[in-house]
This record gives structure tokens, C-alpha cells and sequence, in this order.
């Protein structure tokens, strides 16, 4: 009888999720439209917004749920691989929840730095509904209240997982996308929106974190909206896959950026794990070998309108669906489809693109 139930056991045990296993107990993640799950909706109110509308939402959950794509994004895929449920948004219940899995702060168009901060020095309006100092300040108000005391945090925050990210990408995108803003200077304050990031990472350290992923941006050079916007008839701007050089090498100059911080905050803190998640590489996966993902054509955006990317118009209920999201990489021009993510997120999750591999990690 004992030994049954030592193989029942033993069994149970294989077939369970990691998370069965105490991995992390819970995850607490910041960012923008890549990883709200629900947020930028909830305060949005009776507010029309299309992503509180079908067509979004209309892969896996067959309904909108406030997320940006047409299902799951890259942050659900890290819960379902580390056998936690799909973790909230914070918002709604930033007062009274206990997020016994824990809690999603991130936000549909948030930055890194402040709106302060291109008023002061750029005279620019950023249009952003959120920013990283604001959902730090949000996830300290839960904290205190979840794990009052120091001890308490530091006990709750070292058995869970902080995703810082990805963020900083509105940052450059609300100013690309302004056409009277000189484009290269961007790269003028991509050190500042890197070392915010940095910062904010030491911050949740210091609370008591000791495991801690950071993604980089993507190939905005690929990004249909990007794509749309910036057309040229000057077949050296575009590189051996259609994507536009100039935005590529930006992403890639912040990424390399952010790979320095990663290194310099690891050398500060050697009692965390500090990961750096490689979207961009994850990303072109699917750029470079489409088919091998079952993906037509990665350059186009799923539902939006005609033209060479399906960008003469956003995702609403009257945009267009091209076709079934599993075959395309982009969802709206701009987010992705759960495919895309689905592929970027198994590039972290199981390597190779993250320093350690989140299955690893723990």
C-alpha cells in the first residue's frame, strides 16, 4: 500500500506544473499595451475603446478582456509555463485585493520616464495615460498593504518573480510617431530611459526581490505601423527581410544600453538573479523563417485596413480580419497576435533568448 503511494506521489509530482513546485509563488509585472492584461480598460470606464471589443480577445478567450491582440500575451505564457493561474491586473482591485499569485501594474501606452520629464526638457506632450514611477508608487501601496513591514515585503517579495517590462518602447514610439519630432533625437534621451529602468529595477531589489526579468525592445524596424508610416523609396533604408534599418539599429542600440545596466545592477546586487529577456532576438524568429511558425507574412498586421501592411486603419469591429491571427505576427500593426507571443515568450521561457532561461531560473 505504501509504495502505491509513493508511485502515486512520484507521479502527480512529474505530471505537475512547475509552479506545483514552488518556483515563484508570485509574479508582479510593470510595462505597457505588450503585458496589460486589463488596466488601460478598466480605467478607461464607459469610455469607448476598441480593445474593449471584438475582434479583440477573439482568440483563446472567444472574448475582449482588455488585453492588446487577439489573445493571450507574452506575460500569460510565463504564468502558464510556471504553473500559476493568469495573473490580474492590478487596478481594479488596487485597494482590496491580496493577490495570493500576484499582481499586474502594467499599462496600455505607459512609459518609462515621466510626462514631466519631456515637458522640461523637449517641450513635448507625451500622451501617455501611465508611467513606470506610477505603477511603482501603485505596487508599494499594495505591498504595504498585502506585507506590512519590512520583513514582511522582503519574506514576499524574495519567493516571487518581478517582470520589469517590456517598457520604454511608448517612449519612443509617441515621439516617432509625431512627424514635426527631429527623429534622431530620440537617441538623445535613450540613456535616460534606460538607467529609469535600471533604476526602477534597484528599487524592487532593495524591497526585497531577489529574481528579477528585463526585456528588451523589438525590431520596431518590422512593426507594420512603423512600416506605414516611414515608406521609402530608397531600397538601402530596408534590410534583407522588408524591415526598415534605421528603426532596427535604434532598438538595438537601446537594447545594448539596457544589456550594460543588466550587468551593472548585477554586479551591485549579487544576492538577486537579474535576467535579460532578448525580445528582439525572439522577435526575429519569426521575421527571418515565418513558415517554420506558420506564418504568412510577418510584416502585415492581421485586422486593420488595405494597403501594403493593412495599416490605412486600426483594429476595430469594422477593420478588416485578413485572415486566421495563427498565420500572422502582428495583430493591429502595431501589437501582436498570441502567436507572436507565443513565440517570443518560448524563446525566454526555454532559451535561447534569455541569459538564463526562465524554466532555468528558478
Amino acid at each position: 500500500m505504501g509504495s502505491s503511494i509513493l508511485l502515486f506521489a512520484a507521479v502527480l509530482l512529474l505530471n505537475s506544473p512547475v509552479g506545483f513546485c514552488g518556483c515563484y509563488k508570485r509574479i508582479f509585472t510593470f510595462g505597457d499595451s505588450i503585458i496589460d492584461t486589463g488596466n488601460f480598460a478598466f480605467t478607461a470606464g464607459n469610455n469607448p475603446t476598441p480593445i474593449k471589443q471584438l475582434p479583440y480577445g477573439m482568440t483563446y478567450f472567444n472574448r475582449p478582456t482588455g488585453r492588446v491582440s487577439d489573445g493571450r500575451v507574452i506575460i500569460d505564457f510565463y504564468s502558464q509555463a510556471l504553473g500559476q493561474p493568469l495573473i490580474p491586473p492590478s487596478i481594479p482591485q488596487e485597494g482590496s485585493g491580496q493577490f495570493p499569485t500576484g499582481a499586474n501594474f502594467a499599462v496600455l501606452g505607459s512609459t518609462a520616464l515621466s510626462w514631466d520629464y519631456y515637458k522640461t526638457k523637449y517641450n513635448f506632450q507625451m500622451p501617455a495615460p501611465s508611467h513606470l514611477d506610477l505603477q511603482l508608487q501603485s505596487f508599494k501601496k499594495v505591498l504595504a498593504r498585502i506585507a506590512p513591514g519590512d520583513a514582511a515585503a522582503k519574506s514576499l517579495l524574495g519567493e516571487s518573480l518581478v517582470v520589469m517590462g517590456e517598457i520604454g518602447g511608448n517612449d519612443y514610439n509617441f515621439w516617432f510617431f509625431n512627424p514635426s519630432n527631429p527623429r534622431e533625437m530620440a537617441n538623445q534621451y535613450m540613456p535616460d530611459v534606460v538607467s529609469r529602468i535600471g533604476a526602477a529595477v534597484q528599487e524592487v531589489i532593495n524591497l526585497g526581490t531577489k529574481a528579477v526579468l528585463v526585456p528588451g525592445n523589438f525590431p520596431i524596424g518590422c512593426v507594420p505601423q512603423y512600416l506605414g508610416m516611414f515608406q521609402s523609396n530608397n531600397p538601402s533604408d530596408y534590410d534583407e527581410h522588408g524591415c526598415l534599418v534605421w528603426f532596427n539599429d535604434f532598438s538595438q542600440k537601446h537594447n545594448q544600453l539596457l544589456r550594460q545596466e543588466v550587468a551593472r545592477l548585477r554586479s551591485q546586487n549579487p544576492g538577486a538573479k537579474i535576467i535579460f529577456a532578448d525580445y528582439f532576438g525572439a522577435a526575429m524568429e519569426f521575421v527571418t523563417n515565418p513558415s517554420r511558425y506558420g506564418i504568412d507574412d510577418p510584416l502585415v498586421a492581421c485586422c486593420g485596413g488595405d494597403g501594403r501592411y493593412h495599416t490605412s486603419k486600426g483594429c476595430d469591429k469594422t477593420a478588416k480580419i485578413w485572415g486566421n491571427p495563427s498565420k500572422f505576427a502582428s495583430w493591429d500593426g502595431v501589437h501582436m497576435t498570441e502567436k507572436a507571443y507565443s513565440v517570443i515568450a518560448n524563446g525566454v521561457i526555454n532559451g535561447p533568448y534569455a541569459d538564463t532561461p526562465l524554466l532555468k531560473a528558478c
